[in-house]
């Protein structure tokens, strides 16, 4: 999918961005993302975890000086996924017609932004993928790549579905996606979170395309990886597949 497609036409999108502890990098997404953002109505919102660095205070500074920003104050970290499902709804409510979701610390290239936007004229959900042709993965270590693409092959067998990059998390939905989504039954927290969403929007019946990413190593900070994620994945999957029986 070129980033040249034309998107004048498109309605207004917002982009989720998730924080715990970004402080250094908040401003500078922000900042990156803004000459993406071409639509007068589209919006960035910051939903931070109470983040112990200050992030919400900085974030807090940023929309104080940029109307297109606005900022959520959660109460304490309760995952990935629970922020972001707070971000949808709130989106949602404010009239964005397509919701961006992505990592505040540069490991989505904010470059690619037009991309995924371009695409959503084509399908339902968009994904940013790292294992289509085109796609990859820069400063990883070899058991970190391993572990990423076996959790996608992984869910993709166990699901029998046809995504590649099942844990991805740069994603374009179409309002119409999460309003046909329940989204009080998603139950993911942690990474297994992306999963799950691909997942029921497939089972609803909506088109999935992927565009090739290069996902990188986060900019500033740490991985927000634990065993305790990985090892929610490793048990909702398949608790996914025998519900859904």
């Amino acid at each position: 999918m070129p980033d040249e497609v034309r998107t004048e036409h498109r309605g207004a999108a917002w982009v989720i961005l998730p924080t715990y502890n970004e402080a250094g990098n908040i401003g500078p997404m922000v900042d990156a993302l803004g000459p993406k953002l071409t639509h007068d109505d589209d919006r960035i919102l910051i939903v931070d975890d109470n983040s112990p660095d200050g992030t919400g205070t900085i974030a807090d500074e940023i929309a104080a000086g940029n109307p297109r920003v606005r900022v959520i104050h959660r109460e304490k970290k309760e995952g990935l996924g629970p922020a972001y499902l707070e971000g949808f709804r709130t989106a949602l409510d404010g009239g964005a017609d397509l919701i961006v979701q992505m990592d505040a610390d540069f490991s989505h290239d904010p470059a690619y932004l037009p991309r995924l936007l371009a695409a959503s004229e084509l399908a339902d959900l968009v994904i940013g993928s790292r294992y289509v042709p085109g796609g990859g993965i820069t400063e990883w270590g070899q058991v970190r790549r391993i572990l990423s693409r076996g959790g996608s092959f992984y869910s993709r067998t166990i699901l029998r579905v046809p995504v590649r990059d099942m844990t991805g998390g740069f994603k374009c939905f179409r309002r119409e996606v999460l309003e046909s989504i329940d989204l009080s039954e998603v139950a993911a927290s942690g990474y297994s979170f992306q999963v799950e969403m691909t997942w029921r929007v497939i089972k609803a019946g909506f088109s999935v395309m992927e565009v090739p990413i290069t996902f990188r190593e986060r900019q500033e900070g740490d991985s927000k990886m634990t065993t305790a994620i990985v090892a929610e994945a490793a048990w909702r999957v398949p608790a996914m597949r025998i519900r859904n029986r």
